[in-house]
């Protein structure tokens, strides 16, 4: 059946200025951060949190995130690293694993704000920058498509993305089209974030309960993802490894989920009543 219609893919993954290239996948995830940084900074902000406390968890927690990325692509995919003695590190060159970014980020950011706030605080802070991390992901995705990756199967929809024939996996060259997986996600990653900011203004998620609705929600999705995607990946009894992956973040954030929220004690753990809105945060909920 001929294409009617079609995304097209960038013909570039990036620019250069002068001897220097930068790179697409490496712009996104800076903007990624910056908007993560903005709306938790709000989010806590409105909490009567230190704004400023955002920042200095992002200097850790990003680092972490992209060390714990980058650890994640290497076990899972070690046929994918380029062959070099600095394979291992190159973030530039196979990318990086969300479950792995997001798990060691979130650890090493929770650590250091168990050095700087009390427990109950932590747990607030956690509520507070949960939606960031998605909008984050769904900016992180865009570097997906400039570098033509993690696509479905072939499809002749009217919105199947168009890939080159460098980049098109082995068995698949025929077909020039395909389902725009990373543009599902993103799609997924704003509506959910939309989702748990509404639930959280409701006062009724108990702190840090939004974090494992967030958890199993992104999981729940990528159950779908990993169905469609046709990229290198891990077999497990016939399914990609991601999709074990996560159908067992979505059972395990179901389950966080209602331990905290249905199991501890109420005295505990409920959020309180948010403080009157200081002057420099009046613009609204994030």
């Amino acid at each position: 059946m001929p294409v009617l219609a079609y995304i097209p893919s960038p013909s570039s993954s990036g620019f250069s200025i002068g001897p220097l290239y930068f790179h697409a996948y490496g712009i996104c995830y800076v903007f990624a951060v910056a908007a993560a940084i903005m709306i938790t900074r709000r989010r806590w902000a409105r909490r009567g949190g230190d704004p400023d406390i955002v920042y200095n968890v992002a200097w850790w927690g990003f680092p972490a995130g992209l060390v714990g990325g980058r650890i994640y692509f290497d076990i899972t995919t070690p046929s994918q690293m380029p062959d070099h003695w600095w394979g291992p590190f190159a973030i530039w060159d196979g990318g990086l694993g969300i479950w792995g970014g997001i798990g060691l980020g979130a650890a090493v950011g929770i650590w250091y704000l168990r050095r700087q706030l009390g427990w109950p605080d932590v747990r607030r802070f956690i509520n507070a920058a949960t939606p960031g991390l998605l909008v984050a992901q769904a900016i992180g995705r865009v570097g997906n498509y400039f570098n033509q990756e993690l696509f479905g199967k072939p499809s002749t929809l009217p919105w199947a993305l168009k890939i080159s024939p460098a980049h098109r996996p082995p068995g698949f060259h025929r077909y020039a089209t395909y389902q725009p997986t990373f543009l599902y996600e993103i799609v997924w990653n704003l509506v959910l974030a939309a989702v748990l900011v509404w639930l959280d203004n409701r006062r009724k998620i108990r702190p840090p309960a939004l974090f494992p609705l967030y958890v199993a929600g992104y999981s729940a999705f990528r159950i779908f993802e990993e169905t469609l995607r046709v990229d290198y990946s891990q077999h497990i009894l016939g399914m990609r490894l991601n999709f074990w992956v996560a159908l067992i973040g979505t059972l395990g954030g179901l389950a966080w989920f209602a331990r905290i929220q249905f199991k501890e004690p109420a005295g505990g753990s409920a959020e309180p009543p948010a403080p009157p809105t200081p002057a420099y945060s009046q613009s609204g909920t994030a």
